[in-house]
């Protein structure tokens, strides 16, 4: 199974389109709420919406084109990513950046989604696959531009094909969330990235979309062992189970 040639990315819309990927139903791409998340998330990833900053609801409303409910909305699930803090009287603050949870949050990630990668490769339909192939599709001219929110789209598209193509719907619920906090951290090292490093990055992404691709299990967890930056020695395999 191969995956066949991408599209041209300028074709595209710039959202991330995780909500079905999280398996919630009710948060379908379509809906606006979801609209309203996936644009609220990926301002908060940039930092456009920083570390915490007090969050208007009205303010946020006018921002984003978009009414009170679905940024109420919004905000409850961002609040359980623990990507904002909602509280009593004080109202909601868009989360600090945490390095003990991040290292913890590396750590889940390095056992879940190696797994998940290799469930992807004996599991995911041929569209899913070819999911997973275009989400860095114009990549290298997003790299040449140094265009930061595409290539965050991108990433995180990424991630959420691969946990979706896992087919287990308990892994990606917890895989996604962790892999939106990751990339907060990711967009500080992408001024300090040569041209080369980041298309070497796209690249290694795409090795692993196409050992899924493939079938290949092993090679899928391997491939995205490289991504991670994870060696075979600081994870315990589990059994990938039919």
């Amino acid at each position: 199974m191969s995956p066949l040639p991408a599209q041209d990315a300028r074709s595209r819309m710039l959202v991330l389109d995780v909500c079905s990927s999280s398996g919630l139903e009710d948060w379908s791409p379509d809906l606006q709420k979801a609209k309203v998340y996936e644009r609220i998330l990926l301002d908060l990833i940039l930092g456009e919406l920083a570390p915490g900053a007090r969050l208007d609801e009205q303010s946020l409303a006018a921002r984003y084109e978009a009414g009170l409910a679905g940024v109420r909305d919004a905000l409850g699930r961002l609040a359980l990513e623990g990507l904002v803090i909602r509280r009593a009287r004080s109202g909601t603050l868009v989360a600090p950046l945490d390095l003990v949870e991040l290292r913890q949050g590396y750590e889940a990630r390095a056992l879940i989604e190696p797994h998940c990668a290799g469930l992807a490769a004996r599991h995911a339909s041929k569209a899913e696959a070819q999911a997973i192939f275009d989400a860095f599709e114009g990549g290298e001219e997003a790299a040449r531009d140094r265009d930061l929110p595409l290539l965050v789209a991108m990433d995180q598209r990424f991630h959420a094909a691969v946990a979706r193509a896992s087919q287990n719907l308990s892994l990606a619920r917890i895989l996604i969330p962790l892999q939106h906090k990751a990339a907060r951290f990711w967009v500080f090292s992408f001024n300090g990235a040569t041209e080369a490093e980041l298309l070497a990055d796209i690249e290694q992404h795409r090795d692993v979309a196409r050992v899924i691709a493939s079938g290949d299990v092993e090679g899928a967890r391997v491939a995205m062992m490289r991504v991670l930056n994870v060696t075979p020695e600081a994870v315990q395999r589990p059994p990938v189970q039919a």
